[in-house]
């Protein structure tokens, strides 16, 4: 692969927003179940861990591709890969409309869930099209098509209520076909790629060094951790507050919109502080906020001298939502930092790289939603998806900081990171 030469800033900004609204409206399409998955969930009698197979499916697709997507994409480039996995993946969106049983939705969730490796594919194609000291933000400004899921929450519920659930996923194989028409006219051809390709031995070499699986680690507290989140709480304020569909849509959206729209913000923090101090306080607001969110509401009496006191425990839904948007705030900069990391560390193999830690990003992110279907049958506390995310956040914590932490300063200008 050639060495990339300097690009025009129009060009660069230019192909900068429109991969963020192709990776916005692949996003929207890919976590589409979470809404959708309300009523096809009533339709069909499933339980809990039935549902949690139904919406984490699209996602498996989606990170088994990611590491086959990002080394085409070092191969052939990312503006043809692209332009075509938007144009196949409307056909199976489009023909899920049409399903009416569980197989028929999991098989069609595989093919559409392709769209989820649309990641893989668009951050080293805009990587390449910037210097290394402004990767960061221009990654968190990519990453900001995470807000894909609150644009779903948004777009579906009123869909659902006029149209039926059908409407939706018809709905998004327009529009990834015009988004594919847009992106294929406004996108450049990639500075990096020539007639010459790296051979795949070569490309997949790098993936035995140290550092690729640590960024793999995070990402799949990070990425996964924020994926199942965003397909499980619409149905989560449908049955722990009682609240109509698009209601809780729109609660729901207090943790996927802050989690895309300031992926760029932590890009700069990224940036200024270096990536492993972001990744560390990361850690620790998301622990804090998971234990907050974790417990569940209770009533308990106590025996006094003037009778019974019996006492509430519980999040209001207001607070609940404030808790999910820092949560949601916390993970859009973990998963900017991790990036920082790759296009720092591995500028020249971003396809591969970013295709497995990727890759590792969506298997938490398919596996997350069928655990929290299983305890929610085995404890029927609709909170214990919180207490799994906070057992795993905490184990991190103390693997992050016997590996590194302590051999390192958290701020300040010591910034070294651990090979």
């Amino acid at each position: 692969m050639d060495k990339a030469v300097p690009i025009p800033s129009g060009d660069a900004m230019r192909v900068l927003l429109v991969s963020t609204l192709a990776f916005a409206v692949c996003f929207a399409a890919w976590l589409m179940f979470g809404v959708t998955g309300i009523p096809i969930r009533k339709e069909l009698g499933l339980n809990a861990s039935e549902f949690g197979l139904l919406t984490a499916t699209p996602v498996l697709t989606g990170a088994l591709f990611r590491l086959p997507l990002g080394i085409w994409t070092d191969r052939f480039g990312g503006r043809i890969v692209m332009f075509i996995l938007l144009v196949f993946c409307a056909v199976p969106l489009w023909m899920s409309s049409y399903a009416t049983a569980l197989w028929q939705f999991l098989l069609l969730g595989l093919a559409l869930g392709l769209v989820g490796a649309s990641f893989a594919v668009g951050t080293p194609y805009t990587s390449r099209f910037f210097p290394k000291e402004k990767k960061g933000l221009a990654m968190g400004v990519f990453g900001a098509g995470t807000t894909g899921a609150a644009i779903n929450m948004f777009v579906a519920p009123p869909l659902v209520a006029a149209y039926g659930w059908q409407s939706v996923p018809r709905a998004y194989a327009v529009a990834l076909l015009i988004t594919a028409a847009l992106f294929w006219f406004l996108s450049a051809p990639d500075p990096g790629i020539s007639g010459r390709t790296m051979p795949l031995r070569q490309q997949l070499a790098v993936l035995r060094d140290p550092r690729v699986w640590k960024y793999c680690q995070y990402y799949s507290i990070v990425f996964g951790g924020f994926t199942a989140t965003a397909v499980w709480l619409p149905q989560y304020f449908v049955n722990e507050y009682h609240f109509p569909l698009g209601q809780a849509a729109l609660m729901a959206m207090s943790f996927a919109l802050p989690a895309g729209v300031l992926r760029a913000f932590g890009g700069y923090l990224s940036d200024r502080f270096g990536a492993h101090n972001v990744t560390w306080w990361v850690l620790w607001v998301a622990w804090v906020c998971l234990f907050l969110l974790s417990y569940p509401r209770t009533d308990f009496t106590i025996h006094t001298i003037h009778g019974p006191l019996t006492l509430h425990m519980g999040l209001p839904a207001w607070g609940f939502a404030a808790l999910l948007f820092i949560l949601g705030v916390a993970l859009a900069c973990g998963m900017a930092s991790t990036f920082k990391y790759i296009g720092d560390d591995f500028p020249t193999n971003m396809g591969p790289v970013s295709g497995i830690v990727g890759l590792a990003g969506g298997l938490g992110g398919f596996l997350l939603p069928i655990l929290f279907g299983i305890m929610l049958d085995l404890t029927g506390i609709y909170s214990s998806c919180f207490m799994l995310l906070y057992g795993i956040v905490w184990v991190s914590l103390i693997w992050s900081y016997l590996t590194e932490v302590r051999h390192i300063a958290v701020m300040g200008g010591d910034k070294r990171v651990l090979s």
